[in-house]
């Protein structure tokens, strides 16, 4: 079955860095489009970071500069580095896999980022 799982968060504090990993099984990874998605208590999930299928990239100005995105398709895993981490990343980051010719938007259970002193 369709797995995205995600791993790597916690607290750190600000100006920390973090990476989070999101390994996936049971689709074609190589052919998605992976997202990082982020969620922050009574805040609307916003797009973070996505690469494509070409390891193009593209990021939420509020990221810009401090976060990258990357891909290992060998290894089915997307990750993002986080740097100068603020207390506004604070939230939880979801991993997400997209592939619209084949209708496919798969989703991972997230992983909780606190940046806090």
């Amino acid at each position: 079955q369709v797995q995205l799982v995600e791993s790597g968060g916690g607290l750190v504090q600000p100006g920390g860095s973090l990476r989070l990993s999101c390994a996936a099984s049971g689709f074609t990874f190589s052919l998605s489009v992976m997202n990082w998605y982020r969620q922050a208590p009574g805040k609307e999930r916003e797009l973070v970071a996505g690469i494509s299928t070409t390891s193009r990239t593209n990021y939420a100005n509020s990221v810009k500069g401090r976060f990258t995105i990357s891909r290992d398709n060998a290894k089915s895993t997307v990750f993002l580095q986080m740097n100068s981490l603020k207390p506004e990343d604070t939230a939880m980051y979801y991993c997400n896999a997209r592939r619209a010719s084949v209708g496919q938007n798969y989703w991972g259970q997230g992983t909780q980022v606190t940046v806090s002193s």
